[in-house]
């Protein structure tokens, strides 16, 4: 199991392989249908809401009962991942496997996609803190800065290659 604490650095990122199993510490952030387009919006007319530089992203809601994984090739999703992913995200946590044109798009950028079991209740108690920070009008959906513990993962598209 490697540990990977956010931010991360491009020579962690070069390290890892597809099929390595991770552990991720630090602050992430989520999104997913509603709130990916308006971040990548925003990134566009140079807002700066966030900094993800070096940062994760899960595709997740966050609610009171918890935190689990969206598919993340739902188009809303995936045509932002290759945009998040030069704008500094580089780690994409969610489930399912990405089309060709993404996983090319995250090998030039050194971003690689980690998929997580979707066992909300395992996610959730790995969470020990949350902050909603940009979007609240999407409710669960906005995007939210966790504190996490532990995140696992398994990597499944790093350097052009993917696991399915």
């Amino acid at each position: 199991m490697k540990v990977i604490n956010v931010p991360v650095t491009d020579d962690v990122i070069e390290a890892l392989k597809v099929g390595d199993k991770i552990e991720i510490h630090g602050k992430i952030f989520t999104g997913r249908d509603a709130a990916l387009p308006k971040l990548v919006k925003s990134l566009k007319n140079s807002e700066k809401l966030i900094d993800i530089n070096g940062s994760a992203i899960m595709h997740t809601a966050v609610s009171d009962a918890g935190i689990a994984p969206t598919t993340s090739n739902k188009e809303e999703i995936e045509e932002n991942i290759p945009y998040l992913a030069r704008s500094g995200v580089k780690i994409h946590v969610g489930k399912g496997a990405l089309g060709e044109k993404t996983i090319k798009a995250l090998d030039k950028e050194n971003s690689v996609f980690v998929v997580t079991p979707p066992a909300a209740a395992l996610l959730t108690s790995k969470v020990k803190s949350k902050k909603l920070v940009a979007f609240v009008e999407e409710g669960m959906e906005a995007i939210y800065e966790l504190e996490v513990d532990g995140i696992p993962g398994i990597v499944a598209v790093a350097h052009g290659k993917s696991i399915y």
